[in-house]
């Protein structure tokens, strides 16, 4: 059985950054929804016993249409919130470290750049989306962007997510409204970069 991710912290906690409403709202509801969905499509697919990188990697292997789609958009959204939730911490913010750090300057100038970048990209992805930090097979580092619940093992990029930015209404709206550039930007208070560092080092074993 697929595990929704649990927080480690109560749901007000990441205030005022991220309000209490959101947190029960967008976990506790839309990522367990999700993560029911999934369990139960992947049960009716015979393919629970894999890995949901395994199983998103490979949608092609599921010859049902209708299955297959469900699997990417309920796997996809089930993934997804793992990464979002679990990169997010209270009393965080502030800058890259470790590994990461170094990575990141060399990649991309200066983390100043990188999350002016990354930035960018949840901003402009129209509609429902995300932003993504990932490490290529090769080490490097990657950003891009995906619609719906698409990530970059579903997009078959080869590429391993350790950073997103959910830019779907759910994750902002409830407090921010229309004005998805000051969630984003107030998003990085709460990122929990010793974390993404620990995500870094473990893809690129």
């Amino acid at each position: 059985m697929f595990e929704q991710y649990k927080l480690p912290f109560d749901s007000d906690a990441l205030e005022p950054y991220i309000d209490k409403l959101t947190v029960e709202t967008h976990h506790g509801k839309h990522h367990a929804t999700y993560t029911k969905t999934f369990n139960e499509l992947a049960e009716k697919a015979g393919v629970s016993g894999k890995s949901v990188e395994d199983l998103l990697s490979n949608l092609d292997s599921i010859s049902d249409a209708a299955l297959r789609n469900g699997l990417k958009n309920n796997g996809g959204g089930y993934y997804n919130h793992n990464l979002y939730f679990s990169v997010m911490a209270p009393n965080a913010g502030g800058t890259a470290c470790g590994e990461l750090a170094k990575k990141i300057d060399e990649t991309f100038g200066s983390f100043d750049a990188f999350k002016e970048k990354i930035s960018n990209l949840a901003l402009t992805q129209f509609g429902s989306g995300w932003a993504w930090l990932s490490v290529a097979k090769d080490g490097s580092l990657v950003l891009s962007q995906s619609a719906n619940q698409d990530n970059p093992i579903s997009q078959g990029t080869g590429n391993k997510p350790i950073f997103c930015i959910d830019v779907w209404e759910h994750a902002y709206y409830l407090k921010y409204k229309n004005l998805r550039a000051s969630y984003i930007a107030e998003y990085f208070n709460v990122v929990d970069w010793k974390k993404v560092n620990e995500l870094y080092l473990a893809a690129i074993k």
